[in-house]
């Protein structure tokens, strides 16, 4: 059977081609894919930031539809609607997988980067890795909280945050505008959304954002010392350096900074003042299967909302430079049924 899939070329292009439908093999799952999300790191992987990908098929924000099973398959069946996700498959066996922390699993395959991803009409998953999407919560929303969404929910979390306390939320782009929402309708904080995008600070407004700043416009950790004594914790999804500088001086003693974005620079960081205040900054990469699942849960019960827009995947060189350029909040959906 053939299908047509995204992939990454040699010259740094996504390219739509037809690929060849290899057998199922045991613990496996074809999926009639529905739709998949364009996400900053298939721009990353295009532009083989990451190394040279040439041939694999991209996205990582994949929801689809149960077509086949192989042998052995008993968490999907026929008919389910479930997710490839970045964190596509772990070795099940190491000390990451069997405490709690898959996603660190040195063996990792992650969709659309080291195999084939979601850009595509059909797609194989490992299926005890997939998970289903729950009814109540449409394809287009989930495949942005397969990534995005997961991927801010988990950070939110390790912050330890507690209702009614102060988050710094950096970056309003696709993932900063769900972490508000989560942030704010799931773990009721108090948010400070940041961003040099007045147009992304007015929408994380209408979210329901508590505060926001323009660091172009003022000091983000002067405004928000003097303001509320320091945030309890802050999520950088921005990748921009000095956000994450600015997140630091924004928080107050004992916080937990989050960082999420992936810049290319080091951060500045006064260790005098992270010992004396008892500041602890970590990473936070995407979510576990479990993380996912609760992640989607959020999303059907309507606290977290997606904004979306459906585009057809001849279209995705397009979609790549508009997202280069900033001009779309939310999430581009390539829909594959168009």
């Amino acid at each position: 059977m053939k299908y047509k899939a995204i992939i990454a070329n040699k010259e740094r292009q996504a390219e739509v081609i037809t690929k060849e439908l290899r057998p199922l093999q045991a613990g496996e799952a074809l999926l009639n894919m529905e739709c998949c999300g364009v996400c900053h790191t298939d721009l990353h992987v295009k532009n083989a930031d990451f190394g040279d990908k040439a041939g694999v098929t991209l996205g990582h924000e994949g929801i689809g539809v149960v077509e086949e099973v192989a042998e052995g398959v008993t968490s999907l069946k026929v008919g389910d609607r479930a997710s490839i996700a970045w964190f596509f498959e772990g070795c099940g066996t190491c000390e990451y997988c069997t405490t709690g922390r898959e996603t660190l699993c040195r063996s990792v395959k992650n969709a659309g980067y080291t195999v084939d991803g979601g850009m595509a009409e059909k797609a194989i998953v490992t299926a005890d890795y997939a998970v289903k999407v729950p009814d109540g919560l449409s394809s287009d929303a989930a495949s942005s909280i397969t990534c995005a969404g997961v991927t801010t929910y988990k950070a939110i979390k390790v912050t330890n945050i507690r209702p009614g306390q102060w988050i710094v939320i950096s970056g309003m782009g696709g993932l900063g505008n769900l972490a508000l929402q989560y942030a704010k309708n799931v773990f009721n904080a108090k948010v400070i959304a940041v961003d040099i995008n007045d147009k992304q600070l007015e929408f994380a407004k209408e979210l329901g954002a508590d505060m926001i700043i323009n660091p172009l416009n003022d000091n983000v950790g002067e405004v928000i010392q003097e303001k509320i004594g320091g945030a309890h914790a802050a999520v950088i999804t921005a990748v921009a350096k000095s956000a994450f500088n600015d997140a630091v001086d924004a928080v107050r003693a004992g916080a937990r900074v989050v960082a999420v974005g992936l810049p290319t620079e080091s951060m500045d960081l006064s260790i005098p003042r992270l010992v004396l205040d008892g500041i602890e900054v970590i990473g936070s990469l995407v979510g576990t299967r479990e993380d996912l699942r609760e992640a989607f849960h959020f999303g059907a019960e309507g606290l977290v909302v997606p904004k979306c827009q459906s585009r057809h995947m001849d279209e995705i060189n397009d979609i790549f430079k508009e997202m280069e350029d900033g001009k779309f909040t939310g999430r581009m959906v390539i829909e594959f049924n168009k």
